[in-house]
């Protein structure tokens, strides 16, 4: 097996469900830092969050992210996919419910604001240790 689908797997296991993932955006100048929960999936993470929230005014002027959890660290670009319950993100958020499906329903989401979106943060490079191995993975030409 090649070293990038070695990575690819233990990102899936590691992050391929509700995961508590720190995200950093660019705030003017300054960075700035929170936890979320997210979901990895084919080199991106996803969360659901408010389009008027900090992190999304953020990601709006200056797309660069990038997130760290469970000895992983990543660059990537972060987008507004829409409306939880936009035609086009039906797929995402079929998942997304269901793995977010402990506590979504809680009163935290409100799937009837029309500024309840998805955030994507499709990763571009990224360390990953694992048993003493050290991943350095370039998301987007796929090797590690």
């Amino acid at each position: 097996m090649n070293k990038f689908k070695k990575a690819a797997g233990i990102m899936d296991e590691r992050f391929g469900h509700d995961t508590q993932l720190s995200v950093a955006t660019i705030n003017g100048s300054r960075p700035a830092v929170r936890t979320v929960n997210s979901y990895y999936e084919d080199g991106a993470f996803y969360t659901v969050t408010h389009a008027k929230s900090n992190k999304m005014r953020q990601i709006e002027a200056n797309a660069n992210a990038a997130v760290c959890g469970d000895w992983f660290t990543a660059h990537g670009t972060g987008e507004n996919l829409g409306h939880v319950r936009s035609e086009t993100n039906a797929e995402i958020m079929s998942k997304l419910r269901t793995v977010f499906a402990e506590w979504y329903g809680n009163g935290h989401v409100d799937e009837s604001d029309p500024n309840t979106c998805v955030l994507c943060i499709r990763l571009t490079d990224g360390v990953l240790l694992d048993h003493g191995t050290r991943y350095d993975i370039n998301f987007l030409t796929r090797q590690a």
